[in-house]
């Protein structure tokens, strides 16, 4: 005598038959619900109507025969789940909405439970206990499927992002290194970061830990309550941002930035396009490099065109130094120090020996028999403006090129 679940295993293979047989009927029906009750796939408007109509038709099938495997516990020998994990990846390469996706198995789900009610009223010999365990083999299945579109999804998700990640990490290289003069280059990259191709634009290099992801979308969102567009890259100990500067003046976008950044950074001078961000991005660089050891802050190219040009020709810097401080930095430390000290204030004070000793916390005498005594160790008068104006070069060549001065 036949087992309850034998009769019902029986009759779901019955009608699982008989639907299959309208697949393509079910198809079409499937289609025209999702297009009347699924908004999405209409407002994205990713998935070619062919495109569904397969991916409908392949599931369904699909679905039916797995309802039938359900039912005698057992595996078609088939890969199980094919369609529905073609699907999710391909409806993720689409940017299709998963909630979506997931809602059109929902919608085809239900069809198929009704097509087999209807085939089953059809017969006339099913009961109500072999109705009720096909429908538990019914959802089961659906509720199999969807997570497999789902796992399929997320997956391909993953790697689509991945993927644009080094897409744009690429786009960003190529952006600082001089790409961008080639227009469909730079149409490319205006496009996947986010920018305008043409206007005012400056490039500024922060020094942060790598991995810091936080900073700039902070800065980002600063700048814009300024009026400034942002796109953020993180590099190698660096956080590199283009900004769109549009109307603002780049004054307004370095005080934005002084105040809100923590660490070494540079802003380049303004550049025409997008362009010409690789020589901003040197720019920036540059100024950054200027900063003297130790020191926090955002320093403008702008401000600071005499270091900046001092370590554009390191070689020559140097040169500079040793011919005009060379003798003065072999003094003893504690003395070079003192003399060091008198003598960039003497410079910023434009010789004045009164503004000095203030500066300096001295006495004028004390003053003048320092700046003896840097004459008489280097052999130059500091009253000669030719040697005025190399002295003020090599004191701050001295403070941006290893050792130091006071090495």
């Amino acid at each position: 005598m036949d087992e309850p679940g034998d009769v019902a295993s029986r009759t779901a293979k019955s009608l699982v038959a008989k639907v299959l047989t309208r697949v393509p009927e079910l198809t079409d029906a499937l289609v025209r619900i999702i297009g009347e009750q699924n908004s999405g796939y209409e407002r994205v408007g990713v998935v070619p109507p062919e495109d569904l109509w397969r991916s409908c038709h392949d599931n369904i099938t699909r679905v039916l025969q797995l309802i039938a495997s359900a039912a005698e516990n057992n595996s078609n020998g088939k890969e199980p789940y094919d369609a529905a994990r073609a699907t999710g990846r391909h409806r993720a390469e689409q940017r299709m909405p998963l909630d979506d996706v997931l809602r059109s198995f929902r919608l085809g789900g239900r069809l198929i439970w009704e097509s087999l009610i209807e085939e089953a009223r059809k017969d006339g010999h099913v009961d109500q206990g072999e109705l009720v365990d096909m429908a538990t083999w019914v959802w089961q299945v659906v509720d199999a499927t969807s997570a497999q579109v789902a796992t399929a999804y997320h997956q391909t998700e993953r790697e689509l992002v991945r993927v644009d990640e080094r897409r744009r990490a690429t786009l960003w290289e190529g952006l600082l290194h001089g790409r961008a003069k080639d227009l469909a280059f730079a149409l490319e990259a205006a496009r996947i970061i986010e920018v305008p191709l043409e206007g005012r634009y400056a490039v500024v290099v922060i020094d942060v830990d790598t991995g810091d992801e936080r900073t700039g979308p902070a800065l980002a969102q600063r700048l814009c309550v300024a009026g400034i567009d942002s796109a953020w890259q993180v590099r190698t100990n660096t956080l590199v941002g283009v900004l769109s500067l549009g109307t603002v003046d780049l004054d307004k976008a370095h005080a934005v930035l002084a105040k809100h950044v923590k660490a070494r950074a540079g802003l380049s001078l303004e550049v025409s396009g997008l362009a010409d961000a690789d020589t901003a991005y040197r720019q920036a660089v540059l100024a950054r490099n200027t900063i003297t050891p130790g020191k926090i802050e955002v320093a403008a190219m702008s401000q600071r065109l005499p270091e900046a040009l001092l370590l554009s020709a390191p070689e020559i810097a140097g040169h500079l130094v040793d011919r005009r401080l060379g003798p003065l930095l072999r003094v003893p430390l504690a003395e070079r120090r003192l003399l060091l000290d008198t003598l960039a204030a003497w410079l910023a004070t434009g010789g004045s020996i009164s503004a000095t000793a203030k500066a300096a916390h001295c006495h004028r005498n004390t003053v003048i028999n320092r700046i003896r005594r840097i004459e008489s160790i280097t052999g130059q008068r500091l009253d000669d403006p030719t040697a005025t104006v190399e002295l003020t070069l090599a004191l701050r060549a001295s403070w941006l090129l290893p050792p130091g001065p006071l090495a």
